[in-house]
């Protein structure tokens, strides 16, 4: 069995599917179809429940999202997520959402992830300065 940690998870090994040969460095280790190996994680992490901070990260880094990105898309700060990743305290509805999101993207499925980024960009503008103009038709938005 090997213990893979180049996923950035601890509780990750693998019974085959790797091979490990000697070099000038040291023993080296070649993973096959990591890609594959990666959804399988994903899906299985997605699937069980409440999340640790590295498996919140790998999920979240999965969807190709930065913690900032991340943190618009739900509402909190990018240091809430910084810190949910760094000490593990995941709040269960956020790690749930981020679960979510994770299973549709990897079913083809970006509702969800479409719906939130709508509602994000909406929270943007709803900070914009909106300035109108009193014309004889009545009032407009000023251009």
């Amino acid at each position: 069995m090997y213990h893979y940690t180049e996923s950035g998870l601890d509780n990750i090994w693998l019974e085959n599917g790797y091979t490990k040969r000697r070099t000038p460095y040291g023993v080296a280790t070649a993973v096959q179809d990591v890609d594959g190996l990666f959804k399988v994680i994903g899906r299985t992490l997605a699937l069980k429940g409440h999340l640790t901070g590295a498996e919140f990260r790998f999920l979240r880094k999965r969807l190709g999202l930065s913690q900032a990105r991340f943190a618009t898309l739900i509402g909190k700060t990018e240091q809430a997520v910084a810190l949910w990743e760094r000490k593990g305290n995941v709040p269960e509805t956020d790690g749930r959402l981020l679960c979510a999101i994770y299973l549709e993207a990897e079913d083809g499925n970006l509702g969800l992830k479409g719906y939130l980024e709508r509602i994000a960009e909406l929270d943007r503008k709803e900070k914009e300065k909106f300035v109108f103009h009193d014309t004889d038709k009545g009032w407009l938005v000023a251009a």
